[in-house]
């Protein structure tokens, strides 16, 4: 390994700069931080939130350089602000200055899909290295690609490395410096060419109207930026710094070839990869038993009769994962952060401080911890599909179905996993490609019916609802379970459909995947994921969500009542006295009559707090749905957490503790009356509920992981407002229509 630099390089003649560019997962961000070691920053692009990862290294003929780690894409096309960076910071567009040298990390597992964006740079003329990272998983799998064929092919230096153990670092860092004193070394060799001659007049007629100073001269990097207008133009973000003469003329000529029943992007697109497929065999060395079992296999995962129940079966044991085997973790973690409470609260005494501690940061940061077991879970699923081979099956499969929503196959793992939870079925989005459809699919996740809803169903159908039979044979509140969770579904697809004709429209981007032979899955490879995709979560989203959590218990907690304070300290003294006396019948007894007082006073202070406050002010916009302010201030306490509705109900009613099994509450909620003597809670009113707890984003943790994955406020605000207008509207419809109806 070369000596990296204590500091940046002295002033002087211009240092060179080599950015580091790849596709998600490929290793790229472990390569920059091997060649920069500690001499790096971080901060942002111009204008965006977007990290910037800038470094420098002195390589070994002591040349020092600029490292730039550029956002990871699966292409530059600039369908996505990750993109549009790359696009920007390799082509040296929008301000950018232009690189001396990209080095493209290359994942030798996935070669058809990584070469897309090698070509894309060849189109643009930038000296280029191709580092092939994990060859070394290949070589397990008896596989072998042949670097020197593959250097011929491209025309560039092709170095294999290990970027995990650094295998390979030190002639990387040598065909660098090689490069960078001879550039004509990284010239490219053979390119892609559009094959028709629609498309090559599109692309020359675009190509005419770039500016000098993008072309520098060259009528091949004039195509390529052409092409990338034609594919990025349409995108739902405007492209920062595209002037508006090619902006114009790229989505004239779109229309004009869509007019002509022409797919520019399945042109452009298709084109690329025949050009990489026609060529994969020179040096690409597969297993040959491998490939042949491949083969054999895909007649049955592929065939339209066999491969759905398969996949229906695959999928079913994915669900079953998240929602019924991490609950014995979920518990755990819950029952860790829960003694963890307990002994804080029996060391500080009665305090806000301990109330702080004890209900905002031990449980806040508890409330980020519980969803680990299920993220865990979910991207070792993803992983072993992707390693295996099968998740491209899968997206084939589903690609037809989902299209019709404006989706491609890719989105279908990541709306299943959202019925067990929608903060990991978030964070699944991003094996899509296109930002577009990671977006709409983050849209429309939070309508399926997750776990977190049932505890809130068990209860109101338990308590509204007899246990009668439907016909004779069909139990009513089974069947009032099973139409919840079909409508949630149903209205999901209806939105997607709707979004992707309107506010999140876009052409329909033609499916290209690299069937991969089936394999074992390399295990270090999905753990890593595992641990990552988790890390993220922790750092990013956990802390909105912790915040949120504390903001919660200030709203549940404030102001407090001198009064009812005072009482308070004189039961918990009273309780430390009996403790010590519990084993007689008459301690024991009181105790009993100390913990129902003292959920009668939970229940006074939560009333008179800041969330008992607004729910009663906004009673009146939740009355035409059925619903009176205790429900209110339900829903407040809701929205850490959906199944927290039911204690927050429980503490509104001075019943203390309680879950969706209580029958305490149950009955509580079944006996309320009106002034008038009418029941508060009828049948209709529990389906009125259910309906809005259905469409309504009661999910703080939720709304944090869309922040997480979309950089943006913007898009979490609307996916709050639209999921609560809806189900303000669908439970309206239900509640004036029933009542309209005699219900």
């Amino acid at each position: 390994m070369s000596a990296k630099s204590p500091a940046a390089p002295a002033a002087g003649p211009r240092t060179p700069l080599v950015a580091v560019a790849g596709n998600p997962n490929t290793g790229k961000t472990t390569l920059f931080n091997r060649l920069t070691g500690s001499d790096q920053k971080v901060a942002n692009y111009p204008g965006v939130t977007v990290d910037r990862h800038a470094g420098h290294m002195r390589l070994p003929g002591g040349l020092d350089i600029s490292v730039l780690d550029v956002p990871g894409t699966y292409s530059l096309s600039a369908r996505s602000r990750e993109e549009e960076i790359a696009i920007q910071s390799i082509a040296g567009l929008g301000g950018e200055a232009p690189p001396d040298l990209v080095v493209l990390v290359v994942d030798a597992t996935q070669l058809s899909r990584n070469l897309y964006m090698a070509l894309q740079i060849l189109e643009l003329e930038v000296p280029l290295v191709v580092a092939l990272n994990m060859t070394d998983v290949l070589e397990s799998r008896s596989e072998s690609i042949d670097a020197e064929a593959l250097a011929r092919e491209l025309g560039v230096p092709v170095v294999s490395i290990s970027a995990l153990k650094g295998a390979g670092i030190q002639e990387l860092e040598r065909s660098i410096e090689r490069t960078l004193t001879n550039p004509k070394t990284a010239l490219p060799g053979p390119r892609w060419t559009p094959e028709s001659t629609e498309l090559r007049a599109d692309l020359d007629r675009i190509a005419d109207s770039m500016p000098p100073d993008w072309i520098r001269g060259s009528p091949t990097r004039a195509r390529a930026l052409a092409a990338w207008a034609l594919l990025s133009v349409d995108a739902p973000d405007e492209l920062h710094g595209v002037p508006d003469a090619v902006r114009r003329l790229a989505l004239e000529r779109r229309a004009r070839a869509a007019a002509d029943g022409r797919q520019v992007d399945a042109e452009i697109i298709r084109g690329r990869y025949d050009w990489i497929d026609s060529r994969m065999g020179t040096f690409v060395r597969p297993s040959r038993r491998g490939r042949e079992r491949s083969e054999r296999a895909d007649t049955v995962l592929l065939n339209p009769w066999l491969g759905f129940p398969i996949f229906l079966a695959t999928m079913s044991v994915v669900f079953l994962a998240l929602f019924s085997w991490s609950e014995p973790a979920i518990h755990a973690i819950e029952s860790t952060f829960g003694w963890v409470s307990d002994l804080v609260r029996g060391a500080m005494g009665p305090s806000i401080a301990r109330d702080f501690v004890t209900e905002g940061l031990i449980a806040g940061v508890g409330s980020v911890v519980v969803f680990l077991p299920q993220i865990l879970l979910l991207f070792l699923f993803i992983g072993v599909l992707e390693d295996t081979g099968y998740m491209a099956r899968v997206a084939c499969l589903m690609d037809r179905i989902m299209r019709s929503m404006g989706l491609n196959g890719r989105a279908f793992v990541p709306m299943l996993s959202g019925y067990a939870c929608a903060v990991p079925a978030i964070l699944a989005t991003r094996t899509m490609e296109r930002q577009r459809d990671r977006t709409l699919t983050m849209m429309v996740i939070p309508l399926m019916t997750c776990s977190a809803r049932l505890p809130v169903y068990t209860l109101v159908i338990g308590a509204l609802f007899p246990p009668t039979m439907l016909l004779g044979f069909a139990p009513v509140q089974s069947l009032l379970l099973v139409l919840m969770y079909l409508f949630s579904t149903v209205l999901a697809l209806i939105v997607a459909a709707v979004l992707s004709r309107t506010m999140l429209k876009a052409p329909s981007v033609p499916l290209i995947l690299e069937m991969p032979p089936y394999r074992m899955p390399h295990w270090p490879s999905v753990l890593r994921q595992m641990v990552q995709k988790s890390r993220a979560f922790l750092s990013e989203a956990g802390s909105v969500i912790l915040l949120c959590t504390i903001a919660l218990w200030g709203l549940l907690s404030f102001p407090k009542d001198p009064g009812l304070e005072a009482r308070r300290d004189v039961l918990a003294a009273q309780v430390a006295t009996l403790e010590a006396e519990a084993s007689t019948p008459d301690a024991q007894a009181r105790l009993d009559v100390i913990a129902a007082e003292q959920a009668d006073i939970a229940g006074q202070q939560l009333r008179s707090s800041y969330a008992g406050r607004l729910g009663h002010a906004i009673e009146p916009t939740i009355e035409p749905l059925g619903f009176d302010w205790k429900i209110g201030v339900g829903l407040i306490g809701a929205f850490a957490a959906r199944e927290v509705f039911v204690a927050t109900m429980g503490v509104v009613y001075g019943i203390g503790d309680a879950d969706e099994e209580s029958a305490t509450l149950r009955d509580q909620i079944h006996k309320e009356k009106r002034a008038n003597g009418e029941p508060v809670y009828t049948p209709l009113v529990g389906l009125s509920l259910m309906v809005f707890f259905a469409l309504a984003c009661q999910c703080m943790s939720t709304l944090a992981a869309v922040r997480r994955e979309t950089k943006s406020w913007a898009w979490v605000a609307f996916l709050f407002a639209y999921m609560t207008a809806l189900a303000w509207v669908a439970s309206f419809v239900v509640y004036q229509g029933g009542r309209l109806a005699g219900l």
